[in-house]
């Protein structure tokens, strides 16, 4: 099927006119699903994102990713969140269109882009964003995809099905590690029991690097969306100032967090917060470093992982080590 014809067929489903269709354009940036944006010939932007082939060699934990992202994008209009919408969606291969999720278009570009001269209020600005995710509940704790298996009833058998599952995924794939996977797997244990002081499971989006933080740079500068929530989980708030801190300390960030406690987040990193704060931090960076192997990466992207990633998962083990 050409890709035409796929982004007709889905804004047929979608309910809307195929020939409203004007142009296609290859967006980058996404490391998993192929994404493009609609314009139509009203002016209207949306993105369509087309999952790889169910064969494409992946990590365990990344299957059904377009439900998660509907299921955040669809979260996240519930407390007024600025994230993309659902505008169709079908994850069924049978579909007319097949597997593909259609999204309204965000304003913006990533954070990662030219500085906008007001970061302080934007953190600020942003941290206010991430508090309202928090306040959305779920019914169960883990991925809502049912990639790792159903909703656990507590948060601490999702969370180490979750990290067994890298760490299987690392023997699985033979990755390099700068330890050796028994010592990851007994140090990343000996911190398990503080994942018992999380009792709500709440709305985590564990991607919010600066790519996926839209900012619209006018006047003033302001947070335009949050994408690509499809890695999403329904777990422990603390996770999420991992990737809001990527190779960083969350807790360094005073204006982020300011915006969050004004928001009403609770944010006070307790021992045992310290304790789960230091896990989630091994568990995105194993995911980096296991990634390589069934994405092909090599060249400075592996060099950087390896020389950045690699001294960041050691100091965050060896803060569990200490700690316990």
């Amino acid at each position: 099927m050409g890709g035409t014809e796929r982004a007709r067929l889905a804004l047929t489903a979608a309910g809307l006119p195929p020939e409203s269709l004007a142009e296609r354009r290859p967006l980058t940036g996404g490391t998993y699903n192929t994404v493009e944006e609609l314009r139509l010939t009203d002016g209207t932007r949306l993105v369509l994102k087309i999952p790889p082939p169910p064969t494409t060699p992946g990590l365990a934990h990344e299957r059904e990713l377009l439900g998660a992202e509907a299921a955040f994008c669809r979260a996240a209009a519930t407390v007024d969140v600025p994230a993309p919408r659902v505008v169709g969606a079908a994850f069924d291969e049978s579909a007319p269109a097949g597997r593909h999720l259609l999204l309204t278009h965000c304003p913006g570009t990533g954070w990662d882009g030219p500085a906008t001269g007001r970061e302080a209020a934007l953190r600020r600005e942003l941290g206010g964003l991430v508090a309202r995710l928090h306040r959305v509940t779920g019914p169960g704790y883990g991925y809502p995809t049912g990639a790792l298996g159903p909703l656990a009833p507590d948060w601490r058998t999702a969370f180490t099905t979750m990290y067994e599952a890298v760490l299987d995924d690392a023997h699985r794939f033979g990755a390099w590690l700068p330890r050796p996977l028994d010592e990851v797997a007994r140090t990343a244990k000996s911190a398990y029991d503080a994942l018992d002081e999380v009792t709500v499971p709440r709305l985590v989006h564990f991607d919010l690097w600066p790519g996926n933080i839209l900012v619209e740079r006018g006047d003033p500068a302001r947070v335009g969306g949050l994408i690509d929530g499809e890695r999403m989980f329904w777990g422990d708030p603390v996770a999420d100032f991992v990737s809001l801190a990527l190779l960083g300390d969350v807790r360094h960030d005073t204006d982020l967090m300011t915006g969050y406690q004004e928001a009403c987040g609770v944010a006070e990193f307790t021992p045992s917060a310290a304790r789960r704060y230091a896990l989630y931090r091994s568990y995105l960076d194993l995911i980096m470093l296991v990634e390589t192997v069934p994405r092909a990466i090599d060249g400075e992207d592996l060099a950087w992982r390896r020389e950045r990633v690699a001294p960041h998962l050691t100091a965050a083990l060896d803060e569990l080590a200490e700690s316990a």
